[in-house]
């Protein structure tokens, strides 16, 4: 590990240091809320695999979110506790498969038109769950009964439930960085630099998208998975575009092409909606708080362009630049004073 890389270690491990530490300092409201917190970052991390990691701008996400989600309900028998042992691999492997077929289609197309053909693939998988039975149509359906490994992890629990999340977290978070760095991770990044030259190369890109897109919608899928037995609840609102724009704002927000930054805008999204959302802070304007949202959001797109992870390094060089300014202007004080003293 390199001198560039320590700080940012460090600065990660403190971050879950402290959500590791939270619920000693917060109540069950807090803990309610970090938890599906951590649950919109391990799906904001599904999708900064393709978009800071790959160049590959899916707006479909929600689909393998929405998978993951139901296939937890509807593989869980109605009267006991489903065998997370199983329950899990089969979530992720459902989110995992349909990922793979939407891939090998869509990947076969670039731009704004993958763009469209991932949006329309979504889509499909929403009208399925809201105009069939399967999915409980418009009203969704319960959990009856929440999943666990026998007597030592019941998720029923509000704080097993918090700490297996934190768990995943960082399972994906740990994952995705070691792949990342794997020599897979630097075709990745050839890709998103400059795919027609990696062709070049003699590099078959096509397999690499397609394994990127469908391990990240693997992890989507397990997103799902902890959303539902969270909420104990799926509705075919978790497969709209909505809930795919919301995740592309939060890794823009916290800034592309840093693990770490999807994590930071998960958190800040989400804080943000907290926030607009209080009555007893903007009062009657709580009601509006998507307004209040939106304006924020463009102010961060257009005051920081490399989202909230880059602000440490958009302050060190405007603060390097203020003093090589002064140093430049002290420098020609000199030059302007020893010309005065030799004439």
């Amino acid at each position: 590990m390199n001198t560039v890389d320590r700080p940012r270690a460090a600065f990660v491990a403190l971050c879950f240091a402290a959500l590791a530490l939270l619920p000693s300092l917060f109540g069950s409201y807090g803990v309610d809320l970090v938890t599906k917190v951590m649950v919109y970052a391990v799906f904001a991390l599904s999708l900064e695999l393709l978009v800071g990691a790959t160049g590959l701008v899916c707006f479909g996400q929600a689909a393998f979110f929405g998978i993951g989600a139901y296939a937890t309900v509807l593989l869980s028998p109605a009267s006991e506790a489903a065998s997370l042992l199983w329950l899990l691999p089969a979530c992720v492997a459902a989110a995992a498969l349909y990922a793979f077929f939407v891939g090998a289609l869509s990947l076969r197309t670039k731009g704004v038109y993958f763009i469209m053909v991932t949006l329309a693939f979504a889509q499909m998988a929403y009208y399925v769950v809201h105009d069939t039975p399967l999915g409980g149509g418009t009203d969704g359906i319960y959990l009856n009964v929440k999943p666990g490994a026998g007597p030592w992890l019941d998720l029923t629990g509000a704080l097993t439930l918090y700490y297996f999340t934190l768990a995943c977290l960082l399972a994906v978070f740990v994952f995705l960085a070691v792949m990342l760095r794997s020599r897979f991770g630097r075709a990745l990044a050839g890709i998103r630099v400059n795919e027609q030259r990696m062709r070049a190369t003699g590099f078959s890109t096509y397999p690499y998208k397609l394994a990127a897109f469908t391990i990240s919608g693997a992890i989507a899928g397990l997103a799902g998975f902890l959303f539902a037995v969270k909420d104990g609840f799926v509705n075919p609102e978790l497969m709209s575009w909505h809930l795919s724009g919301a995740v592309l704002i939060m890794i823009i927000l916290g800034g592309l092409g840093h693990l770490r930054g999807a994590l930071i805008g998960a958190f800040a999204f989400a804080l943000l909606q907290e926030l607009f959302k209080s009555e007893a802070i903007f009062g009657a304007f709580a009601r509006h708080w998507h307004l209040g949202l939106g304006l924020t959001i463009i102010a961060s797109v257009a005051l920081l362009p490399r989202g909230l992870v880059g602000v440490p390094g958009q302050w060190r060089e405007r603060l390097v630049g203020r003093v090589n300014a002064r140093a430049a202007i002290d420098g020609a004080d000199v030059d302007t004073e020893a010309a005065n003293d030799a004439a």
